[in-house]
């Protein structure tokens, strides 16, 4: 099996002077203009609100902070399917796509003061439309990761990850395989897409109005694999339940053993 990495260089290449998007604009052309130097294999790493404002998910705020706030609640309560945890004022939720997040992806950053941003739809499916576009104009094959900033259990600060991707390997197993002094790798993944995600906000950031960046150097086959496998199940989740839902087990079960040792 090949490794995940590569031996040579990667370079990180920033798109500066992509317009401020709006409902309904063309971002394929927008960056076949800006980058008409891609090439085959190249990785296309675009900011979820890119696409949030092409797609038309954004949403009309008032200017008071305090309504600005409340619209916020009521989108946040909108988007999530569930609240896994809540401390003051911060949420942590699972919207419909499974991503677990704070707020459910609603955001007021990078937009416009009277607006607010929604995640798109479909990450996976507008990264596969884009990479088809792309391939429509340029005639290059690139692969195409959409990514949102998140913040990581057991860690402080934010990182970018992949939310949507089309054209590329998105985890690159190691089980079965042997490292380099002989022992067998058991349970080794790679979540590729996050670290492609998280290498190109180096050169996006969060302030230079930078939306896009391509990676280049890597050599990752199309396995027709998207984002939503780096979703890890409930099942296969150890920390899945939320702390209403792990309060309500935990009662359900005492009550359980109670009446089990009344039994006996």
């Amino acid at each position: 099996m090949s490794d995940h990495g590569t031996a040579g260089p990667v370079e990180l290449l920033p798109l500066p002077g992509l317009p401020e998007f709006r409902p309904g604009d063309d971002l394929a052309a927008a960056i076949a203009t800006a980058a008409p130097w891609l090439r085959d294999n190249d990785v296309v790493v675009v900011t979820s609100k890119v696409l949030s404002k092409c797609e038309g998910r954004m949403v009309t705020a008032p200017s008071d902070p305090e309504d600005r706030d409340a619209l916020r609640r009521t989108l946040i309560d909108s988007e999530a399917v569930r609240v896994l945890a809540r401390k003051g004022r911060t949420l942590i939720t699972e919207n419909a796509l499974g991503l677990v997040q704070a707020a459910a992806g609603v955001d007021g950053s990078n937009v416009d003061s009277h607006e607010l941003a929604l995640l798109p739809v479909d990450p996976d499916g507008s990264a596969a439309a884009l990479a088809s576009a792309l391939r429509e104009r340029l005639g290059v094959t690139v692969g195409v990761v959409v990514t949102d900033t998140m913040g990581r259990a057991w860690r402080t600060g934010q990182t970018d990850v992949a939310i949507g991707a089309a054209g590329l390997t998105v985890l690159h197993g190691y089980a079965g395989e042997h490292d380099a002094h002989g022992n067998e790798l058991v349970v080794t993944e790679i979540a590729v897409a996050d670290e492609i995600a998280a290498a190109a906000d180096l050169v996006k950031g969060k302030l230079t109005a930078v939306p896009v960046a391509v990676v280049r150097g890597l050599a990752l086959p199309d396995d027709g694999s998207t984002a939503a496998r780096l979703l890890r199940g409930g099942e296969d989740d150890l920390f899945w339940l939320g702390t209403a839902e792990s309060i309500e087990l935990g009662r359900r079960q005492a009550q359980l053993l109670r009446r089990s040792v009344r039994r006996f």
